[in-house]
């Protein structure tokens, strides 16, 4: 286990809370939480409250992977935390979104705390700046 973390900023031309309420409605999820080209989220459900969780299932071509988390803080409109566990999970693995209004949007900084090795963390950097990039029609 080592403590690498990652952060990805990304400004999304939409308000605050909308952006912000993306992340907990599992509508926008499907919509959004593609770490790469040609993916797809068939399943997501959410249940956004401290303590409860999410699930999704990203999909590539005839590859499942299938997502888990805790909802370990909701501060509307401008932080989330959350558990993050996959193929390869990192013990502890948590991410935090904040959401600052700006002129031209919403700033999102995530950071992604924990990971299993610097090749994992490179790679979910990857993904979450797609995913990132993918918010921005979603929300606006």
């Amino acid at each position: 286990m080592t403590d690498l973390t990652m952060t990805v900023e990304h400004t999304i031309n939409a308000p605050q809370k909308a952006v912000f309420d993306a992340w907990l409605d599992p509508k926008m999820l499907k919509r959004f939480m593609t770490p790469g080209p040609n993916m797809t989220v068939p399943h997501a459900e959410t249940n956004p409250k401290v303590g409860g969780s999410f699930a999704i299932t990203m999909k590539s071509g005839d590859t499942e992977i299938p997502h888990h988390s805790e909802y370990k803080e909701i501060t509307p409109h401008d932080r989330l935390v959350f558990t993050w566990y996959g193929p390869s999970p990192a013990e502890d693995s948590t991410v935090t979104l904040t959401f600052k209004p700006v002129a031209t949007g919403t700033l999102i900084t995530l950071r992604h705390d924990r990971f299993v090795s610097e090749e994992s963390r490179d790679n979910h950097k990857i993904g979450w700046t797609s995913i990132l990039a993918s918010l921005e029609p979603v929300a606006a």
